[in-house]
Order: structure tokens, then sequence, then C-alpha cells
């Protein structure tokens, strides 16, 4: 918009300057002609007695002879004769514009054969000689100088490309932040609702967003409440279930239908973990300490393969977060890792560029690219070869949320070597 503007303008200034550039010119060259013609047709009828001088072509009906040498005396016009030419007078043909419009101009009105030459004086005079006569006649030239409008027209452009742009920048700021509340929104952010500004359709464009940001809002609250619910009132039934198992006397079957509780009641606390929108009041904890202290121990892979969990931990006693969303953000990603991936789990943590950063990588199949944005996405579970018992497609959703709401970000990528990537960013300065 801002470059249609200015190339409208521009054509427009161009217009004008060429207008202003040659008309102006042309219609002085033109007046200053008629008034040439005035002086030598006064100068003719002064001497008109004499019978030295043929009149000019005649001028209009409305011109009142003037009277004996008023006129000439005032134009400072004046003859000199042929053989009276002053030694250091040097006369030439003209050359320059615009003494040669005004010759252009004379000779449509006067008798032809008349002889023109301008000297060298300054300004400088035209002499003009008709046919026949004994005499030069001299007229005095000045014609103002051409008007320049480079600089006014080069400040007039730049003041209305200012505007223009300037115009552009307040329509399209909406724009731009109906863009970024999409892009914050989409995230799964909750933002205030847009202020309408700029002309009518942009207010409705904002008004549309916020209608549908209420409606996505409140659909999500009502989820919220319902996953709540359900998952509060199962809670007493799985005690109860976990208790009976207890007391079975078949071993096997005790052992499966104890599984089977632990799975339900793992399900029951990631829904309550995705449902929880109060912030996080516990204490700080430093992230190096905690991952150390969880995930150090020596336990090896099965069959002897090395261990388990590989830190690498550099982040330093600075970076710390709540200490209940520490917790469920690293248990859910090795969860993930462990359940969907393959051993060694790699957790490095860093400072870089004034943030900090959580990596989780697994040495498992990694997911599809093109399905990596439904993975971060609730309750999706991409196929039954990546389920597990307990799970139910919350994981990296309550990552991306916990993230979220400890001013951070969830990245989800797949390793060049090989295996799922997850990483955490935080800045160095949270809100």
């Amino acid at each position: 918009m801002a470059l249609l503007s200015a190339a409208v303008l521009l054509a427009m200034q161009l217009g004008w300057f060429l207008l202003l550039a040659r008309q102006p010119p042309h219609h002085e060259v033109d007046g200053f002609a008629r008034g040439v013609l005035l002086a030598l047709r006064t100068a003719s009828e002064e001497h008109a007695g004499a019978g030295a001088l043929p009149p000019p072509l005649p001028l209009g009906d409305s011109l009142e002879p003037p009277k004996e040498g008023d006129l000439s005396a005032a134009l400072r016009v004046h003859r000199v004769p042929v053989w009276n030419v002053p030694k250091d007078t040097h006369l030439h043909e003209p050359t320059h514009r615009p003494l040669v419009d005004l010759t252009h101009h004379l000779r449509e009105h006067l008798p032809p054969g008349t002889q023109f030459a301008v000297d060298d004086a300054r300004p400088p005079q035209l002499w003009v000689h008709y046919p026949g006569s004994a005499n030069w006649i001299v007229v005095p030239v000045d014609i103002p100088p051409p008007p320049r409008f480079i600089i006014e027209a080069i400040s007039m452009l730049v003041a209305a490309l200012t505007l223009s742009f300037l115009a552009a920048w307040q329509i399209q700021k909406p724009l731009a932040s109906l863009a970024q509340a999409a892009r914050r929104f989409g995230t799964g952010e909750r933002i205030a609702p847009l202020v309408g500004k700029g002309p009518r359709e942009l207010r409705e464009v904002s008004a549309s967003f916020n209608d549908m940001m209420r409606c996505v809002n409140e659909a999500e609250d009502d989820r919220v409440v319902m996953l709540s619910g359900i998952a509060h009132d199962l809670k007493t039934p799985l005690t109860r279930l976990k208790l009976r198992a207890t007391l079975m006397d078949d071993e096997t079957e005790r052992k499966g239908m104890l599984r089977d509780v632990d799975s339900l009641a793992h399900i029951v606390q990631q829904f309550l973990e995705f449902a929880q929108q109060a912030p996080d009041a516990s204490l700080l904890m430093g992230v190096d300490v905690f991952v150390q202290s969880q995930f150090g121990n020596p336990d090896e892979i099965e069959g002897g393969k090395g261990p388990l969990f590989a830190l690498d931990l550099r982040a330093g006693p600075q970076f710390r977060l709540p200490q209940v969303a520490l917790d469920r953000l690293v248990t859910n990603l090795v969860d993930n890792a462990l359940e969907y991936g393959a051993p060694p789990v790699e957790i490095v943590t860093s400072m870089e560029d004034g943030s900090y950063f959580i990596h989780v990588r697994d040495h498992g199949a990694g997911i599809e690219p093109g399905r990596i944005p439904a993975a971060m996405r609730p309750f999706v579970r991409l196929n039954a070869a990546r389920g597990g018992e307990g799970h139910c497609g919350l994981g990296l959703a309550i990552v991306a949320r916990l993230a979220r709401d400890n001013g951070g970000e969830c990245h989800v990528e797949n390793h060049p070597d090989g295996g799922l990537l997850v990483r955490l960013v935080f800045p160095a300065r949270r809100p």
C-alpha cells in the first residue's frame, strides 16, 4: 500500500513538475514578445513622418497611439543608424533560450526579411532591423529567468512520501497486531481482546477475532472443568479397586489388576495436570540440581548396554524454575522418551545468548516431520505403535503448557542422528 501510494504521488509530482517547468517560460516569452511588438510599433509610429521605418503588423484595434516620445522613453527603446553602430558592440544571432523562442514569436508578426541580433550587454539587448530601413531598433530584453522548482518539488515529494508511509503504517498497525495475536492464540496462550482500530473493515475483523477467541476459550474452559471433574471423581473408585486387587488370591490376576489400576491412575493424574490452571506458587529450584538428583543414578539399560540417562548439565545455579512445574516438565519428557523412544535418554542444560535451554533426546525412531504439530496437541496419539499403557496423548501438551506458563517455549524436532529431540527455551529474565 505504501509503495503504491508512493508511485502515484511520484507520477503526479513528475507531471506537475513538467507542467511548471515548461509552460510558465513559454507564456512568459509569449507575453514578452507582445511587449516587444508594442515597443516596435510605438517606435515606428513616432518616426513614421520621416518615412524611415515601415510599421509592424497591427497588434489590435484597442491600442491608442502614444504621445510623442513618451512610451519609447518609458520602454527604453531607441534607434541606432546602421552606419553608426558602435565598434565595441558585437551583434550576433541569438543562440540561447529564451531569446531564440522570442525571435520565433516576433517573426510571426513582423514583415518578412526582418533581421534579429543580440549584443553582449548584460542583460542583452535585442536589435531589430526592418528590410529597407536605415536604423536598428534596440529593445532591452528583461525576461525573468525560468523558475526553479527542484528544491520545492523534492521537498513536496518527501513530505508526500512521508505522509503516505505514515498513513500506510497507521492502517497496517492493526493488521500486525491481529497477526501477532493470532500467532500467540494459536500456540494456546490466553490473550486480551483486541482493541478495534483503523478503518471499519479492520474493526470488524478485530471484533470477529475477539468473538472467535471468546468461544474457543469458553469451550476450553468447559473441557478443563469436565476433565478435572472426571479425574477427581475417578480417584476414589480407583483407590477402592487397588485395595480390592491387593486382596486377590491369584498372584497373576492381582499383578495384572494392579498394573491396570496404576495405568488408570496415571491417566487420571495427566488429566489433572492438564486441567490445572492456577499458577505454580512453589519454591524455585535449580534445574541442574534437580536433574542430577533425579536422574543421576547409575541405572543401566537392560542387557548392560550403558547408562539409562546421559546428563550434560551446564546451565549453572542461576537457572531455576518452580519445583512442581520443573518436576512435571522433566518427568513428562523422560516418561515420553522411555515410552515412545529408546534409551539412553540424554538430558542437556545450557545457557546461550541470554536464554536457558533444556534438551531431552531419546534414541528411538522419532516422529514423521509432518506429524510433529499434531503430536503437540492434546489427546492426540499418532499411532497404535507409539501407544503405551497409561498414556492418553497429553505428555507433550502438558510440557508445552507448563513451558509457556513459565515464560518459555517448547520446540519438538527430530535429531539429525536419530531420535526425538525436545528443546525447552526460557529467557534469562522471565516475567
